[in-house]
């Protein structure tokens, strides 16, 4: 059984965000609600090992040793959906030399250096506290780490191995969102599969995403996700427990812990597999503008499945 132990630090991201759009034409009036951000990824990469082939392993988007790497360059377009009955949008669009191609959905025809990361639409119905349903393409609720971008700030430059290889990236897709009360929002999918525009077989994704706020500033994930994702085949299930958690520790002082554990039927030339792990950061708050990130995690694929 392999193990492998990360501990990453040291974070490098500078973002420009605009206001509303003011257009010196007769569409400034259809474009003022539509607010457009920004968000650029550049980092050096060192790998105490220097290894001959330059390669920075399990890390899909900072690959490079002992190099400089623009990992992408975003920019995010999103009309908000302000009540009940409202309509909204949002676009992200990607370029980058490692980012882009690495959460390149399947489906999606274009430069590796090019993602359309998230395209989708907002209506907000009018039932109860107001029921959120989003159609098109969405980062994923799984995970405690998110992609990248100007509103999905991570603790550490690099990611988790359970981001990496433990849960998808992308669905395609509807997602409901329901807030029962103050303390628990209630999120529901149907989608394509797992980074599928286009579905590889005749069935679909299901993901079910609790999120409760247990005290202030505290808040519990608990996720599952089941569906059938080898091509062709719609019947080996692949499915996926997460749960992760963030606590104030003091004020200055937060921790949070991502656990995952994942199962699929059959896997081609490997059977069924599993596969599991956590991660658990520490974040010293040490002003209002610089953080301290620390990352320890265990990820065990004694299958294979996930890492081959």
């Amino acid at each position: 059984m392999k193990r492998i132990f990360i501990i990453t630090a040291i974070v490098v991201s500078f973002f420009v965000v605009t206001g509303p759009v003011h257009a010196a034409s007769s569409a400034a009036e259809t474009l003022k609600d539509v607010k457009v951000n920004g968000f650029v990824s550049f980092g050096y990469n060192y790998n105490f090992n220097e290894p001959f082939s330059r390669a920075v392993n399990f890390r899909p988007f900072n690959p490079d040793d002992r190099s400089f790497n623009l990992e992408v360059a975003e920019l995010v377009f999103e009309k908000e959906a302000s009540g009940a009955g409202s309509v909204g949008f949002r676009a992200d669009l990607n370029y980058g030399y490692t980012v882009p191609a690495a959460i390149h959905s399947t489906g999606f025809s274009g430069s590796d250096d090019f993602d359309l990361q998230q395209a989708f639409i907002r209506y907000i119905a009018p039932v109860g506290s107001g029921l959120t349903l989003d159609f098109g393409k969405f980062i994923t609720e799984m995970g405690a780490e998110v992609i990248e971008g100007y509103d999905g700030w991570n603790y550490n430059y690099s990611r988790s191995l359970l981001f990496y290889y433990t849960i998808p990236f992308t669905h395609t897709g509807v997602r409901a969102i329901y807030e029962v009360n103050e303390r628990l929002t209630l999120t529901g999918m149907i989608a394509n599969g797992w980074d599928n525009v286009k579905d590889n077989n005749g069935s679909k994704t299901v993901l079910l995403h609790a999120a409760v706020a247990a005290y202030e500033n505290a808040t519990l994930n608990l996720k599952y996700i089941v569906g059938a994702e080898q091509d062709d085949n719609n019947d080996n299930l692949r499915q996926v427990f997460n749960v992760n958690f963030t606590t104030p520790l003091t004020e200055q002082l937060e921790f949070n812990v991502d656990y995952v554990y994942g199962t699929e039927e059959d896997v081609p030339g490997t059977g069924d597999s599993t596969w599991s792990g956590i991660s658990g950061i520490l974040r010293y708050r040490m002003s209002e503008k610089f953080a301290l990130n620390l990352r320890g995690e265990i990820f065990s694929d004694d299958d294979g499945s996930r890492t081959g």
